[in-house]
């Protein structure tokens, strides 16, 4: 069931087993989601605590806000509700734009993390970045499940590390400093590492998936490609989620229904 608040009061509402929750940043990014399942184009908006929620047949779309704080804060709402409801979600998913490195996931791509890694968490030294790890507490990195990786690298995703930050690349010296202290990044968003922490906390699998609107590098917003990142946002999760049963990536995704 999902958990619907309205005035005050808490209503259940009916929903299949083995539900699917997709956490966004904004509803331009939602509705992308939410159209490849199945969802009108006018879509129903539903308030929970701290997010604004779509039902669609094949999952429920959140959109939280920017950043990896609102990212954490609108699945932590939503995930305990459904749990007590009696109908926990098995897999949330961390999904919308983001930059490319551009000979790796250039525009267009869409990149899936085999690594959620919070990239600038942590301290400036002068003998360089130190990760939060690095300074003895907490974690900079959650691991999506590999079989949920491999089928979307199936499908034709980019596998690879997506870094979080709290401000985005704008210059050649920071893209270098990315990538030389993460080898393997692929792109970076603002989103994944405060969606991943919210579905450690509940004991529940996330995967983030990023549709590329631009090269990491120096700013330049007139190369950015929005609108075509969002069509291939939707696409990428109708390849991911159609309706066969048989498919690679529900086959993945049912091994973690228990």
């Amino acid at each position: 069931m999902v958990v619907q608040a309205g005035e005050g009061v808490l209503t259940r509402l009916p929903t299949p087993a083995g539900r699917l929750l997709v956490a966004t940043a904004v509803p331009p990014e939602r509705d992308a989601v939410a159209r490849a399942f199945g969802a009108p184009d006018t879509p129903e908006e539903t308030a929970l605590p701290g997010a604004v929620l779509l039902r669609t047949p094949g999952a429920d779309v959140l959109a939280a806000g920017v950043g990896p704080a609102a990212a954490a804060s609108a699945p932590s709402a939503a995930l305990p509700a459904a749990r007590l409801a009696g109908n926990p979600y098995d897999l949330v998913v961390s999904a919308g734009i983001g930059g490319g490195f551009a000979e790796r996931a250039p525009v267009g791509a869409v990149v899936v993390a085999d690594r959620i890694l919070a990239a600038d968490l942590g301290a400036e030294t002068p003998d360089g970045f130190v990760p939060v790890t690095g300074l003895g507490f907490g974690t900079d990195v959650h691991v999506p499940p590999a079989a949920l990786v491999e089928a979307a690298r199936e499908a034709g995703l980019v596998p690879g590390a997506v870094l979080t930050v709290s401000t985005v690349t704008g210059s050649a010296d920071r893209t270098a400093e990315l990538l030389a202290r993460h080898p393997s990044a692929v792109a970076e968003a603002m989103e994944g590492f405060g969606v991943a922490e919210a579905a450690a906390a509940h004991g529940v699998p996330v995967l983030e998936i990023r549709a590329i609107s631009n090269a990491i590098g120096p700013r330049d917003r007139d190369a950015w490609r929005i609108p075509a990142a969002l069509t291939a946002l939707t696409s990428a999760f109708v390849r991911l989620a159609p309706a066969e049963a048989g498919s690679p990536f529900a086959l993945a995704r049912a091994r973690l229904v228990p």
